[in-house]
């Protein structure tokens, strides 16, 4: 066999391992995957509005949510609503998860609580938040209060559920090993069950911290007078399709830095574990 021959068999086994069902692949092949698409869709969406295939009333160039951006940046704006808005949904997370944790652990540890409590949530979490807007203004009032309320159901149905799933995914026979060498409930609690699903709970906050984001605007329809999504509802107004978009694109940024930071946290404190690469 010629050294060319070894060398085209070389690239074809490299190119079929990169589809291999759980393979790793090279860190700079993974980085390069995540760019591309973007990438692919911005040159898309330059292409078309340089051509005019689409009026910029309905998909403004680049070019001109950038200059959105600068504008809002540079004018202080930008800085100001988004404050606003990580404030509520930090603080609306947090409250969400403080309830969801214990909530969801004694859901996936005790069958009682779990038929006391889970068809009122699975059956809650289905219903549109937006129809609770009234009745949290009702509630809560038209203050940040109300935005954190709706920011906290948004999250809490969903967030229990899931850390419910991460408990009761712990292998049996880890408990029953406890339950051999004389360790109470709570010890087995404590020392078996919460160290074995903490990376998936850890995985279940970076998910979940995720939607609260996505009900931002939601949340901020109504009675704001600052954020990121209230920006966006006051350009519709206006079709400032530019502001829109830019603050469509900024909330997914910050979304992913979230994600991010999610990501590297679980590495690095539960390096261990698999559910966390």
């Amino acid at each position: 066999m010629t050294d060319q021959a070894r060398d085209r068999g070389k690239r074809a086994r490299k190119r079929k391992g990169l589809l291999r069902l759980r393979q790793d692949i090279p860190d700079g092949v993974f980085s390069a995957a995540g760019i591309a698409i973007p990438v692919v869709l911005f040159l898309l969406w330059w292409a078309v509005t340089a051509l005019e295939l689409v009026r910029p009333l309905f998909l403004p160039s680049p070019w001109s949510v950038l200059e959105e951006g600068w504008r809002q940046l540079t004018e202080g704006i930008l800085f100001a609503d988004a404050s606003v808005s990580i404030y509520r949904i930090l603080i609306g997370w947090l409250a969400a998860t403080v309830v969801a944790v214990p909530i969801g652990i004694l859901m996936g540890n005790y069958k009682l609580i779990e038929g006391l409590l889970e068809p009122l949530i699975s059956t809650v979490r289905y219903m549109p938040v937006v129809a609770l807007i009234p009745l949290s203004i009702l509630w809560a009032g038209i203050g940040d209060g109300q935005k954190i309320l709706i920011l906290f159901l948004g999250t809490f149905f969903q967030q229990a559920l899931m850390i419910m799933d991460n408990v009761k995914n712990i292998d049996l026979n880890l408990i029953r090993a406890g339950q051999t060498l004389g360790f109470t409930n709570n010890e087995i609690l404590r020392r078996i069950i919460l160290p074995a699903a903490l990376p998936g709970i850890w995985d279940t906050f970076r998910i979940t911290i995720g939607w609260t984001w996505t009900y931002l605007v939601v949340a901020e329809l109504v009675a704001a007078n600052a954020g990121l999504g209230r920006r966006i509802m006051d350009a519709q107004r206006y079709l400032s399709t530019d502001t829109i978009l830019f603050g469509t694109l900024f909330i997914g940024l910050l979304g992913l830095l979230t994600d991010y930071l999610f990501k590297r946290g679980g590495r690095s404190l539960f390096k261990w574990s698999s559910q966390t690469r």
